[in-house]
C-alpha cells in the first residue's frame, strides 16, 4: 500500500512575471515619439509647516491645551516629485519578463509531492492553457493600473506595450487607458486579447517574451507625481517624514516606482472571491490580503484560501471549481514559499 501523500516541508516557486522598476520622466504630450525630449523627474526635499489636525484624546480636548498645542507648529521635511513648469506629461517606463515553468518548484524536498504537483498543473494547462490569466494580466497593462495614484485625475493616459527581441520592438500594442474599465477584466478588446496571447505563450514556454511598457500620463505642467514611498525601518537615522524612491540613471537620480508595486498591480486579477462584485479585482495573494484595508478576503475558515484549495486538489483529488483553479495557478505564477515546515 502506498504511503499517504503529504505536503512537502520545503516548497518554493519563483515568480514568472518579473517586472523591473518603473522610471519617471517628464516632457510634453506632443513629444511622445521623441525619445530625447524626456528628462528625468527628480526627487527634492520640501520643508512644510503643518497644523495640529489629528484626533485628540479626551484629556487633550480642553480649549487651553488645544490652543497651546496649535502654538507649536507641526514642522516636517518631506520628499516631493514634481513635473517641471514647462512639462505637462509624465512618462512611466518599465520592462516585464514573462517566464516559463509555472508550477515547477524551485525547491521541493518530496519527490512524490512534486510529481503529483507537476501532473496536476499539466492537466490544467492542457485543458485550459494560460489564456484566462494572461488576458487579465494584459488588461492591467492596458488600463494603467500600475500607475496607481498617477492615473487618478489624469486628462489622458496613453500606453504602449512593445515585445522586444534583440533589443528591437517586434510587436507593439497601443491603448487608451482611461477608456478601459479597471473593474471589468473580462470586457477585453481585440488588442488586449492579442497581448494576452503573447503573455500566455511566454508562460507556456512557446517563445521568449520580454515586454517594454511605456505610459504617457497628461497631468498638467508643474503637477506633483507619485513615485514609490520608501519604508524607513530605522526612524532615528532619517529626519524626513516621507522618503521617495529614486534610482541612478546616466549620472542622474530619477524618481521611480518599486518593481514590487508594479507586480502587485499587474497581478490584481482575483475576482473569484466572495464579495468581488463590490470590491473589484484584488492582487493575487494566498489569503486574499489587502493591506490598505487590513482585510483578508480568502479566510481559511471559508476554505477559499490558496493552501486549502491546493491541498484538496493535490492530496484529496478534489479539484476546485474552475475559477478557483485559475486562482491557484495565479498564485503559482506569483511565486512564494509554501512549504509545510511549521506544521506539527
Amino acid at each position: 500500500m502506498s504511503e499517504k501523500l503529504t505536503t512537502a516541508s520545503v516548497l518554493a516557486f519563483e515568480r514568472k512575471l518579473d517586472p523591473s522598476d518603473a522610471v519617471f520622466h517628464a516632457g510634453l504630450w506632443a513629444d511622445q515619439a521623441h525619445a530625447n525630449a524626456w528628462t528625468p523627474v527628480t526627487v527634492r526635499e520640501k520643508s512644510v509647516r503643518g497644523t495640529i489636525s489629528n484626533r485628540l484624546k479626551t484629556k487633550d480636548q480642553d480649549p487651553a491645551k488645544l490652543d497651546a498645542a496649535i502654538e507649536n507648529p507641526n514642522l516636517q521635511t518631506v520628499d516631493v516629485a514634481m513635473l517641471p513648469s514647462d512639462a505637462d506629461t509624465l512618462r512611466v517606463r518599465f520592462t516585464l519578463r514573462v517566464l516559463a515553468g509555472v508550477g515547477t518548484p524551485s525547491a521541493c524536498n518530496s519527490a512524490p509531492y512534486q510529481a503529483k504537483l507537476l501532473s496536476t498543473v499539466k492537466g490544467y494547462v492542457d485543458t485550459h492553457g494560460f489564456t484566462e490569466l494572461a488576458q487579465r494580466y494584459a488588461a492591467n497593462l492596458a488600463n494603467g493600473r500600475f500607475l496607481w495614484r498617477n492615473r487618478a485625475g489624469a486628462e489622458s493616459v496613453q500606453i504602449t506595450v512593445e515585445q522586444l527581441k534583440d533589443g528591437q520592438a517586434q510587436k507593439s500594442w497601443s491603448f487608451d487607458a482611461l477608456a478601459l474599465d479597471m473593474r471589468a477584466l473580462d470586457a477585453i478588446n481585440s488588442e488586449v486579447k492579442t497581448l494576452g496571447q503573447t503573455i500566455a505563450d511566454g508562460l507556456a514556454g512557446k517563445e521568449h517574451v520580454l515586454l517594454q511598457v511605456t505610459a504617457f500620463v497628461r497631468v498638467g505642467a508643474g503637477q506633483e507625481v507619485f513615485p514609490s514611498q520608501e519604508l524607513i525601518l530605522d526612524k532615528g537615522s532619517n529626519k524626513k517624514s516621507k522618503t521617495l524612491y529614486k534610482i541612478g540613471e546616466l549620472g542622474k537620480e530619477v524618481a521611480a516606482m518599486h518593481s514590487q508595486k508594479i507586480g502587485n498591480a499587474i497581478r490584481s486579477i482575483d475576482t473569484w472571491y466572495e464579495g468581488a462584485e463590490e470590491q473589484g479585482p484584488i492582487a493575487v495573494e494566498p489569503y486574499g490580503s489587502v493591506t490598505t484595508q487590513g482585510k483578508a478576503y480568502r479566510q481559511p475558515k471559508q476554505k477559499m484560501d490558496f493552501y486549502t484549495l491546493l491541498d484538496n486538489w493535490l492530496l484529496k483529488d478534489q479539484a476546485p471549481p474552475l475559477e478557483q483553479q485559475h486562482f491557484v495557478m495565479a498564485v503559482l505564477v506569483r511565486g512564494g514559499v509554501f512549504g509545510d515546515a511549521g506544521k506539527e
